[in-house]
């Protein structure tokens, strides 16, 4: 398993000077040091997570946005179990996410298994840019994504701002 910290650390629960400095220095994040050692755990009991990769963890309000290799992330979506275990482990609701991806994969990603009909660069009167994304479909009260929650992230994480509308108007 690929970590921010290092596996030694993440096993047990403990930081080495080196990763301890990279935490001083803002190079590692307490939410990538949180992550790591997660992931160490779930590893324990399920050797499926072994060939793992988290690139980095990044916290807002409560929400974990997890960056990790596109194999992955498909093997989590793909079980249920597994996704159940990653989501216990953390004390808020998980986002999965590619790492070194592009704005528009992010908002894909936060949305799944949601279809994105279209993202664009919409600009605001006063030379401001926005971001629109149209989900397909239409708006309920069950609807599985809270939309107030991708749009803090996507302006946390990427600096965007985003509208969000739905095919079918309410």
């Amino acid at each position: 398993m690929i970590l921010p910290i290092c596996g030694f650390d993440a096993k047990n629960s403990i930081l080495c000077p080196q990763c301890e400095g990279k935490v001083e220095s803002g190079q590692l994040t307490k939410a990538d040091v949180d992550a790591s050692i997660i992931l160490a755990n779930i590893a324990k009991s399920n050797k499926e997570i072994d060939d793992f990769t988290l690139y980095s963890c990044k916290e807002f309000d409560g929400n974990f946005v997890l960056s990790l290799a596109k194999n992955d992330i498909m093997k989590i979506r793909q079980s249920r179990t597994l996704y159940r275990q990653f989501q216990d482990q953390f004390k808020g609701k998980i986002w999965l996410v590619e790492a070194d991806e592009t704005d528009k994969r992010f908002i894909e990603d936060l949305f799944f298994p949601t279809k994105i009909l279209s993202i664009n660069a919409v600009w605001a009167p006063g030379g401001v840019q926005k971001t629109k994304a149209v989900v397909s479909g239409k708006w309920t009260p069950k609807f599985p994504i809270d939309t107030q929650k991708v749009i803090q992230i996507v302006k946390d994480a990427r600096n965007l701002d985003i509208e969000i509308e739905f095919e079918d108007k309410r």
